[in-house]
């Protein structure tokens, strides 16, 4: 994937779509954590479920009932922010 702009949507607090993404790090029906160029990002909710997933382009897409989302930017260290 080249280096192209990262976008995170959320809709209505149900559906949530981002592009750019690198990898899916880890994922349970509670938290989604995704990688992107600049770092990670931490989707926390309840009954969440990956609906798509493309490596080559990058696209993403989930649903579920969404608390929040947060960014841990790249080189700071994972454990530290997630568990603040």
């Amino acid at each position: 994937m080249e280096n192209s702009a990262h976008s995170l949507e959320i809709s209505e607090q149900r559906k949530v779509s981002a592009t750019a993404i690198e990898s899916v790090d880890a994922f349970s029906d509670r938290q989604i954590v995704l990688s992107f160029q600049g770092g990670r990002i931490v989707i926390a909710g309840s009954g969440m479920k990956i609906t798509g997933f493309s490596k080559s382009s990058g696209n993403f897409s989930a649903t579920g009932e969404i608390i929040s989302a947060r960014y841990i930017k790249k080189g700071a260290s994972f454990a530290k922010k997630l568990f603040k």
